[in-house]
């Protein structure tokens, strides 16, 4: 089994985090004027959708390596539904254009992408969220 773990500190002046994973950094906050956010940063539904549609530009490059094909032009467009209270993702639409380098098309690249994608097939499965008091 492999683990990953990214950690998130709060930003010194501001009420928006900064969350990193190796040498990577990503602000996160609320939008501006909603409960002291400042719209420094992505908000969690952002950031659940660009999961998504991140994973999935990964795994295109994967599958089209694997397969020996070089990609030209992605182009993805995910849209999150959210309803409730607490407010929930209900539904989430993943719209991919994708090419090869030659400019044909890459459906058969999509298709075995699907299968692969770690981030869909988890939110597809669902998966069980702990949330525990460190201290």
């Amino acid at each position: 089994m492999v683990a990953m773990t990214v950690e998130l500190r709060n930003v010194e002046g501001t009420q928006a985090s900064m969350g990193w994973a190796g040498g990577h950094t990503i602000v996160v906050d609320r939008p501006e004027g909603k409960a002291g956010g400042q719209g420094l940063g992505f908000n969690g539904g952002q950031l659940l959708a660009l999961s998504l549609g991140g994973c999935f530009c990964n795994d295109l490059r994967y599958t089209a390596e694997e397969m020996g094909i070089v990609l030209g032009k992605i182009a993805v467009c995910v849209t999150v539904e959210l309803g409730g209270s607490p407010l929930l993702a209900t539904s989430m639409i993943m719209r991919v254009t994708c090419a090869k380098a030659d400019g044909s098309g890459a459906l058969d690249v999509i298709e075995r992408a699907k299968a692969s994608c770690m981030v869909s097939n988890s939110l597809r499965r669902g998966i069980p969220v702990t949330i525990e008091h460190a201290g």
